[in-house]
Protein backbone atom coordinates (compact mmCIF):
# COMPACT_ATOMS: atom_id res chain seq x y z
CA UNK A 1 0.00 0.00 0.00
CA UNK A 2 1.12 3.25 -1.14
CA UNK A 3 0.51 6.76 0.51
CA UNK A 4 -2.10 7.87 -1.94
CA UNK A 5 -4.67 4.75 -0.98
CA UNK A 6 -3.87 5.49 3.01
CA UNK A 7 -4.70 8.85 2.24
CA UNK A 8 -8.10 8.30 -0.01
CA UNK A 9 -8.83 5.59 2.70
CA UNK A 10 -8.67 8.28 5.10
CA UNK A 11 -10.80 10.92 3.20
CA UNK A 12 -13.77 8.35 2.74
CA UNK A 13 -13.59 7.74 6.54
CA UNK A 14 -13.70 10.94 7.48
CA UNK A 15 -16.51 11.65 5.22
CA UNK A 16 -18.42 8.63 6.68
CA UNK A 17 -17.78 10.21 9.75
CA UNK A 18 -19.16 13.64 9.53
CA UNK A 19 -22.49 12.18 7.17
CA UNK A 20 -22.52 9.88 11.38
CA UNK A 21 -22.49 12.73 12.89
CA UNK A 22 -24.71 15.28 10.86
CA UNK A 23 -27.23 12.28 10.53
CA UNK A 24 -27.20 12.24 14.63
CA UNK A 25 -27.58 16.05 15.01
CA UNK A 26 -30.32 16.70 12.39
CA UNK A 27 -32.40 13.51 13.46
CA UNK A 28 -36.00 14.28 14.66
CA UNK A 29 -35.75 12.35 17.71
CA UNK A 30 -33.18 14.43 18.78
CA UNK A 31 -35.30 17.53 18.08
CA UNK A 32 -36.48 18.34 21.35
CA UNK A 33 -33.86 17.53 23.73
CA UNK A 34 -31.26 19.54 21.94
CA UNK A 35 -34.19 22.12 22.03
CA UNK A 36 -33.97 22.39 25.86
CA UNK A 37 -30.40 22.46 25.77
CA UNK A 38 -30.69 25.60 24.07
CA UNK A 39 -32.66 26.91 26.53
CA UNK A 40 -30.85 26.58 28.84
CA UNK A 41 -28.67 29.17 28.63
CA UNK A 42 -31.70 31.59 28.68
CA UNK A 43 -33.61 30.20 31.61
CA UNK A 44 -33.40 33.28 33.70
CA UNK A 45 -35.45 31.60 36.59
CA UNK A 46 -32.94 28.81 37.17
CA UNK A 47 -30.18 31.27 37.09
CA UNK A 48 -32.18 33.62 39.25
CA UNK A 49 -32.35 30.67 42.13
CA UNK A 50 -29.12 30.07 42.10
CA UNK A 51 -27.98 32.93 42.07
CA UNK A 52 -29.91 33.52 45.45
CA UNK A 53 -28.23 30.45 46.39
CA UNK A 54 -25.38 31.01 46.54
CA UNK A 55 -25.98 34.50 48.58
CA UNK A 56 -27.70 32.52 51.12
CA UNK A 57 -24.51 30.62 51.41
CA UNK A 58 -22.14 33.59 51.90
CA UNK A 59 -24.29 35.18 54.77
Amino acid sequence: MNWGVLHSIATVGAFFAFIAVAWWAYSPKNKKRFEEDAQLALDDEQLQHLSQQRIKDTQ
